[in-house]
């Protein structure tokens, strides 16, 4: 019996992520991403999906960034009742941040319509943070390595992936032939989170090549961050850390630790402006079998920073002067409480902007890391003075050679293995490794791409 296997997202970019299975009479979406960063990308979301919501069996999610998991909401509220199979961890990290996003996006299309700097009138939220909530109801949690059917003789399994809490590999298998979906894989040797696990077989495979075109520095990412904070801090200036709510935000708050507690930077006062963060970091310390933290070290981690709860408090934090040190969702400078600090601190060029994690195309973030001098924030141009950098080494991705290595552990090679979730040089430049160093056969699918996975 044949399988199709459909790209509905993750080609040629790395936001957006769905994959749409055919296999014995049932369809099941594996993830369901938002596009983000370019606005050609964006677009897609406002699109109707290419598929009939109510004509999915299920859902299965890699992990909860919204690049996965972000399109839930509209999938919900556009008929979709099916089960959203997830891991724990996924499933309490989607409880914060798909209200959140729906949030935000409410208060994006409020200013618009406050500053009539829309072609829409009224300007509409993609979904509410209701739709975002709504849809939680959906989420089936699954522990890692157990055998979940999905239909007569079609069974799922995740594996650990690293990456982030509850971040899974896919496996499913279906009368007998098994199609591996990597999910984002993490790296072997980070700080926090465990190396993603191996696996041994598999007749297709997809894997991500966020990284495919690179590999990271081998700088060790507390001298750079180090580095920074004491010179900014000498200037008596303000280090802002546009930080990703989840994941990020937890390694950067545990390393400040090891920094300030060894004394290689200054006992200024650290911020965490960022709820969801805060909320991240308590389901954090609930999956501690996750990360390679000891109980005390996570308490260490939670006392390195002083909390930003309301509103008044983050914008006391624009008012106050040097030294210290702010995180602040969201990572890519894309919404959140971030855009107020560029605002308050970015035209200063005592204070410095520093980033830690991958910058997609066509986000503030890609064009500050690429020396934008000004950056378009609630409708004005916000002057960027600031020292504008990033640490290396950072990632939550494997980069090329710690993807070989991964792939490395398969016992026989895919029939064909599919390069996903990467820019186009990415993508490309991780396919050619694959068949000039494995010697496997793989290819870059395009989007929309739907391909016949025949039986031998």
């Amino acid at each position: 019996m044949a399988m199709f296997l459909s790209f509905l997202g993750g080609t040629g970019t790395v936001t957006g992520s769905k994959y749409l299975l055919e296999v014995a009479g049932l369809r099941i979406l594996v993830d369901c991403g938002l596009f983000q960063g370019y606005k050609q990308l964006r677009l897609r979301n406002w699109s109707p999906l290419p598929l009939d919501p109510t004509s999915l069996d299920a859902v299965v999610l890699t992990h909860a960034h919204l690049d996965h998991s972000g399109y839930l909401p509209l999938l919900v509220r556009d008929g979709y009742r099916g089960p959203v199979y997830c891991t724990a961890a996924t499933r309490d990290l989607c409880g914060i941040l798909l209200p959140d996003s729906g949030h935000l996006q409410e208060e994006e299309a409020g200013w618009a319509n406050l500053r009539q700097s829309s072609k829409h009138d009224p300007a509409l939220p993609l979904y509410s943070e209701q739709d975002a909530e709504h849809c939680l109801q959906q989420l089936k949690a699954r522990p890692y390595e157990q055998e979940i059917a999905l239909g007569p003789g079609v069974s799922l399994r995740f594996r650990p992936a690293g990456h982030i809490l509850g971040a899974a590999s896919v496996e499913i298998s279906a009368e007998g032939r098994r199609i591996v979906f990597s999910g984002d894989l993490g790296r072997p040797n980070d700080l926090v989170m465990k190396a993603p696990a191996p696996i041994r077989e598999a007749d297709w495979l997809l894997v991500e090549s966020t990284y495919g075109n690179r590999q990271h520095d081998a700088t060790d990412p507390r001298v750079k961050l180090g580095e920074i904070i004491r010179n900014t801090v000498a200037h008596k200036g303000v280090v802002l850390i546009p930080t990703f709510a989840v994941g990020r935000a937890q390694s950067l708050l545990y390393l400040l630790h090891l920094l300030q507690e060894s004394g290689e930077i200054p006992q200024v006062p650290i911020f965490l402006n960022s709820p969801m963060a805060v909320d991240a970091t308590e389901i954090f310390l609930r999956h501690q079998g996750e990360h390679r933290l000891s109980h005390a070290q996570c308490a260490a981690m939670c006392r390195a920073a002083t909390i930003v709860k309301s509103v008044e408090e983050s914008r006391a934090l624009n008012a106050r002067k040097g030294p210290m040190i702010i995180l602040s969702a969201s990572g890519m400078v894309t919404g959140g409480r971030v855009l107020h600090h560029i605002k308050a601190f970015g035209g200063d060029a005592r204070n410095a902007i520093v980033f830690s994690g991958y910058q997609a195309g066509g986000t503030r973030g890609a064009a500050m890391l690429g020396g934008a001098r000004s950056i378009r924030i609630f409708g004005e141009e916000v002057p960027l003075r600031a020292r504008v950098d990033s640490v290396p080494n950072f990632s939550a991705h494997a980069d090329g050679d710690e993807t070989l290595e991964w792939l490395r552990n398969f016992s026989t090679p895919p029939r064909q293995t599919f390069i996903v979730h990467g820019e186009p040089d990415a993508a490309d430049t991780l396919r050619q490794r694959i068949a000039h160093e494995l010697h496997w056969p793989v290819s870059v699918p395009e989007y929309l791409q739907r391909i016949e996975l025949s039986a031998p």
